[in-house]
């Protein structure tokens, strides 16, 4: 009766090994990416905060040096406030994008300021 037992262990353990999928590398392989992915944040993140500062300086300098222009100011504190601030390891491997800068949103266009019944018949 013993045998049996010990027969019917090893039959399931080798039935759990050869219906278990393969292991992967990823453990290894993520330690490595978050490894580089804190390394890269240590050098990252300092010089992003650096032109952070400067941008929001800049903005509010414009702020005052054009009377109140809040177009200026907006677009000087979007270009330097806004992107990226802290790295990921997709990031790094080049899955996702880095934006170390902001993009401001699209000016507003010149718009044609005549009253509607005198402009022509499709819009400009």
């Amino acid at each position: 009766m013993k045998g049996w037992k010990g027969a019917a262990a090893t039959a399931a353990l080798v039935a759990g090994l050869v219906a278990a999928p393969s292991a992967h590398a990823g453990y290894l392989e993520d330690a490595g990416w978050g490894s580089l992915t804190v390394l890269a944040n240590v050098f990252y993140m300092p010089a992003k905060l650096m032109r952070v500062t400067l941008g929001g300086l800049t903005g509010g300098m414009a702020l005052a040096l054009t009377g109140g222009d809040m177009t200026t100011a907006e677009t000087i504190w979007v270009t330097s406030m806004g992107g990226t601030y802290v790295l990921t390891p997709g990031m790094i491997q080049g899955r996702d994008p880095i934006a170390f800068t902001g993009t401001p949103s699209a000016p507003p266009t010149t718009a044609d300021t005549r009253p509607i019944e005198d402009q022509p018949l499709g819009g400009t």
